[in-house]
């Protein structure tokens, strides 16, 4: 019996069937063809479908509810708690499930600086998902895993359904997190980035510890070795606006801040890939060949040519590939401080500055609120723009209170002196449907402005009511744009639209407590 098969066991998962250990991504791709489980597209990469979940499902996420967690997690609509007993009912069902199944086995890590990396092993029914964690997070070399002992364990059986009568789940899909037990279980769903998600809410929750502040963003370095960050949700840019031609990647979505600078979380991007042209992101267009996973992507049935234009089954179409498929991928995964700090929103309500200079009370203010706004079509029921708010720009990922990386965030960016932005990558001139969406030439302009430094000594004047400091130039932008009243027609009707905006963020920040009063008063007019 080999030792990963003792040390299944050891978990409770005994009796099972072949266990594959640390393939290569050539023999998971093998392993997943001749199993069905997917088929190769033109360009190399391993196309597979997801099933009845496309996307994350925060309402089927938990986490135990015990005598480590009662008092340090953030309990809410977010972080659902669950009991003990239904835990060790659901993982010995999950347990019985997998006897007698093939097995796929990742040992890895989270975190790429050595001093705070989480070694982790990724169990899978179903060997392309043991691909995908095999490609996103950190791969460890031979010698590596001759002493890997994981301290954290994901098990992902996408065919075991939980019973909501009797699991106390709310569907058939589960995600899990037990921290006592260092274990997280994923059932009833095929849609791999639970995978990576829950990891990084592992490190959520791990880090703090540590004085390092977890961070949902990209990251980068210039040519000058300045390293940058990039906050945004979802359709904001933060992907796009990290993969520079002309800067070096650190990573596209989990990163860590600690005392000695920044660092990527995972070993790999997950980037989605509707509407991807060769033309506006070569650098990800290239990056999707042989050993990528591509998740409900169309594909012509003939040639096996991606459709990325396709949003039929749905327009969260991913890819997930290694860091490394990345032209110019930075090795290791590591930078300093950063210099500057993007914050992106796409407002389409079109009343937001395109860019705008915050002092550190407004960066702890803005990052607590985490705006975007969704757009009618991309969720059902939503029929005009509604704003969103999702504290830390990563709310359903984030356990502790989101004070308690505010105020690190606070205390950093004092600490580094990091410059801090917000950049709209939405409407202006009118809201969604009436104005225009922000040209890509004139946000890459923007943040190739902050991140030069060209931004530090220019003139600036304050939005009258998000009282954020706009430039009033900014190389290779025009100037009747950066201020977005003067681009409205009716000049009344934006300040309805500011104020009601405005509005918006206060009813949210209210939900937040034991805020410094300096941080509270840092937003919008009333």
């Amino acid at each position: 019996m080999t030792d990963t098969s003792s040390e299944l066991q050891s978990i409770g998962l005994r009796n099972t069937g072949p266990i594959h250990s640390n393939l290569s991504a050539a023999q998971l791709t093998e392993a997943s063809l001749a199993r069905g489980e997917g088929v190769l597209a033109s360009n190399g990469a391993l196309r597979v479908a997801t099933g009845k979940y496309t996307g994350r499902s925060p309402d089927d996420r938990f986490i135990v509810d015990d005598a480590e967690t009662h008092s340090t997690v953030d309990w809410g609509e977010v972080n659902k708690p669950m009991s003990e007993e239904n835990f060790d009912q659901l993982y010995d069902r999950l347990t019985a499930y997998v006897q007698k199944r093939e097995l796929f086995v990742f040992d890895g890590c989270a975190g790429a600086d050595p001093r705070y990396q989480l070694p982790i092993r990724i169990i899978c029914e179903l060997a392309w998902q043991n691909l995908f964690a095999r490609q996103l997070f950190i791969r460890p070399t031979p010698s590596q895993l001759e002493s890997h002992k994981p301290e954290f364990t994901v098990i992902a059986a996408p065919g075991f359904e939980a019973n909501p009568l009797t699991d106390g789940t709310n569907s058939e899909a589960f995600v899990v997190v037990n921290f006592s037990k260092r274990l997280v279980i994923i059932g009833g769903t095929s849609y791999a980035g639970e995978i990576k998600k829950s990891v990084f809410s592992v490190m959520n929750y791990v880090l703090p510890a540590a004085n390092v502040l977890p961070m949902h963003c990209s990251a980068n370095i210039g040519p000058d070795g300045r390293s940058a960050l990039f906050f945004g949700l979802s359709g904001t840019g933060k992907t796009t606006l990290s993969a520079d031609p002309d800067r070096q990647l650190i990573g596209d979505d989990e990163h860590g801040w600690s005392e000695h600078g920044i660092f990527n979380i995972e070993g790999g991007c997950y980037a989605k890939c509707i509407n991807l042209s060769r033309e506006h992101e070569p650098q990800i267009w290239d990056a999707i060949r042989f050993g990528t996973v591509i998740e409900n992507v169309t594909l012509d049935p003939e040639t096996r040519l991606p459709d990325y234009d396709d949003g039929t089954i749905t327009e969260n179409t991913r890819a997930g590939y290694p860091i490394e498929h990345m032209p110019k991928a930075a090795e290791p995964s590591i930078g300093d401080h950063p210099s500057a700090i993007i914050f992106l929103t796409a407002d389409a309500f079109g009343v937001m500055p395109l860019i705008s200079r915050l002092d550190t009370n407004q960066a702890m203010y803005y990052f607590l609120s985490g705006y975007t706004s969704k757009l009618a079509g991309t969720e059902r029921g939503i029929v005009e723009p509604e704003a969103t708010f999702s504290a830390c720009f990563g709310a359903p990922f984030m356990p502790l209170p989101p004070m308690t990386y505010a105020t690190m965030l606070g205390e950093k960016l004092t600490r580094n002196g990091s410059s801090v932005y917000m950049v709209n990558t939405g409407w202006i001139g009118g809201q969604y449907g009436v104005g225009r969406r922000v040209s890509l030439k004139h946000t890459r302009a923007m943040v190739s402005a902050a991140l030069s430094g060209a931004l530090d000594h220019a003139s600036y004047q304050p939005h009258p009511i998000f009282k954020l400091m706009m430039p009033t130039e900014c190389p290779g932008v025009p100037c009747e744009i950066l201020d977005p009243r003067g681009l409205w027609k009716d000049r009344e009707a934006y300040d309805r639209a500011a104020h009601a905006l405005a509005a918006r963020f206060r009813d949210n920040f209210a939900r937040f407590h034991d805020v410094l009063p300096e941080v509270a008063s840092a937003g919008p007019r009333a």
